[in-house]
């Protein structure tokens, strides 16, 4: 199993456009091979910081992922003109 956390900042007043984007990416995400959990959380006390937690069954799904027609659409073109990624690490989990 491969674990992406990401977080992503909204530019001041994109909030809800970057909330219906991630709502989308999230929703379609879940429905991809090797995809085990796509969750995407909202701070609770800065509403425009975003965190993604995700995990896949290895790096073949995680990579059919990036290249996913939704990842590209949503991740790559439309989200980085109005919101920021912070940071991004891979994981491993303990076994």
């Amino acid at each position: 199993m491969v674990v992406l956390s990401v977080v992503w900042m909204a530019k001041l007043g994109h909030e809800t456009e970057v909330s219906e984007i991630f709502t989308k990416l999230q929703d379609l995400s879940r429905k991809e091979p090797g995809c085990l959990m796509y969750q995407v959380h909202r701070h609770r006390t800065e509403p425009r910081r975003f965190f993604i937690y995700e995990q896949y069954s290895d790096d073949a799904a995680l990579e059919a992922h990036r290249s996913a027609s939704h990842f590209l659409e949503c991740a790559k073109k439309t989200l980085p003109r109005i919101a920021e990624r912070i940071e991004g690490h891979l994981y491993n989990p303990l076994d």
